[in-house]
């Protein structure tokens, strides 16, 4: 990052200050205004700091009006279609692609950290079984710093280390565990001879009575998912991560202010809202009514699924979820399935439909990964905590991030305030 050379010089009545414009390696120019308020007594002002960049990061870029999303530089689509989730867990924890030796190492490390402690099991019994998973994850998450004492010093890099891979390794596990208790069924163990995915995949849908297989297919498309969310530059969530860590807090509770902040329906829910819309529609012949009322101003309903607020143009992830949805439905079949067939011929009307073909609103990743969960068997109170298993990793290498930079401060914004002046109490008898 150059950042010796331009500045912009900002004035207010008769003062002028001059401030440095850095030029990062991706993307636009960034005004540093650390000294604004020292030197000019005055804040800028970012409602949802879409203007304001909070931090250095060499992780994830985005362009949205080209449609890019690039992990330390390697093309998103590049990564779903030839890698796979934990080769770009290497990669966004550490900044290379693994050779073998290294990515076998890696992924030792993570399969033998899956089981969680015996006692956490206890936990989930405190929760009412209609408890939602997210809520469940939440307290869960949070807790292992209650077990694992030996990686929440964020001052000593291989406790760092060891609680990047803990976190990695055992979210899944708690996910499963989660959805196992909202049905009922007891909790299956991992096993170290599976794949991560693949791994996750059982110990949702497997139980005790019977022997269980993964399809590689749907191995595959989970695998997908989960590449496809591990990490979106400074979103909600990630943001959520970074504040949190910023006070020193230890790296359990700061994934888990983040699952929280995932639980949002803006956030995290989109692919449950795509869902749900498409349930709504109900059937094939229903949708040229919903599509009439997407087009017109005044009514407030709104196809999920399509477009997308970053991408400007496509989203690059879908390219290759729509792939996945289409081998998983191609195997699981979509003729006793009124949802799914509705979600086919919404995605052939939007493709072709010139209203949406002129405002760029194709089909996005959300649309797909929540066609592919449903059609796989999860339930919709699932989705988000899968988001979560995915973006673990995301969240982990920008916390290692940001305490490695030096510059890293405590978060606090600053705020336009409008209440009251100051005033003076008065007795509550002289009131009136």
């Amino acid at each position: 990052m150059d950042d010796s050379k331009k500045s912009a010089t900002l004035t207010l009545g008769e003062t002028s200050l001059e401030l440095p414009v850095l030029s990062p390696s991706s993307g636009p120019d960034v005004v540093d205004i650390r000294k604004l308020y020292g030197q000019m007594g005055i804040f800028t002002h970012d409602p949802g700091f879409t203007s304001t960049s909070s931090c250095e990061s060499k992780i994830t870029f985005i362009d949205g009006d080209k449609g890019e999303l690039l992990h330390r530089g390697y093309p998103i689509d590049q990564l779903a279609e030839k890698s796979h989730f934990l080769e770009v867990c290497y990669l966004l924890l550490y900044g290379e692609l693994p050779t073998a030796p290294q990515l076998e190492d890696f992924e030792n490390r993570v399969t033998r950290h899956t089981m969680v402690h015996e006692q956490m099991h206890r936990f989930f019994t405190g929760f009412r079984r209609d408890a939602h998973p997210m809520a469940v994850m939440v307290a869960v998450v949070g807790a292992m710093s209650a077990f694992y004492h030996d990686s929440t010093d964020i001052s000593d890099p291989w406790q760092r280390e060891v609680a990047s891979i803990r976190l990695i390794a055992k979210v899944p596990t708690i996910a499963a565990m989660a959805y196992k208790y909202s049905i009922g069924q007891p909790f299956i163990y991992p096993r170290n001879d599976l794949d991560y995915a693949s791994n996750f995949l059982r110990m949702c849908f497997a139980v005790p009575c019977e022997e269980y297989e993964v399809d590689p297919i749907l191995t595959r498309a989970m695998d997908r998912i989960l590449t496809l969310h591990a990490d979106h530059e400074q979103n909600a969530s990630t943001s959520t991560v970074r504040l949190a860590s910023s006070s020193g807090a230890n790296p359990f509770a700061c994934i888990a202010a983040g699952i929280a902040c995932l639980w949002g329906p803006a956030h995290g829910g989109a692919n449950q809202a795509c869902l749900e819309m498409l349930r709504e529609i109900g059937t094939v012949d229903r949708i040229p009514e919903f599509i009439a009322r997407a087009k017109d101003k005044n009514d407030p309903f709104r196809l999920m699924g399509f477009g997308h607020r970053v991408y400007k143009n496509f989203d690059p992830r879908a390219k290759v979820m729509k792939q996945s949805a289409d081998e998983v439905l191609e195997l699981l079949g979509i003729e006793n399935n009124e949802t799914l067939k509705v979600a086919m011929e919404l995605e052939k009307i939007a493709l072709e439909d010139e209203y949406f073909v002129s405002k760029k609103l194709y089909p996005n990743v959300d649309f797909y990964s929540g066609i592919i969960l449903d059609a796989m068997g999860f339930p919709t109170s699932m989705f988000t905590p899968i988001f979560a298993v995915s973006r673990t990793v995301g969240w982990i290498s920008q916390w290692k991030e940001m305490i490695a930079d030096p510059t890293m401060k405590i978060g606090r914004p600053r705020q336009l305030y409008t209440g009251a002046t100051r005033r003076d109490y008065v007795d509550v008898e002289d009131r009136g």
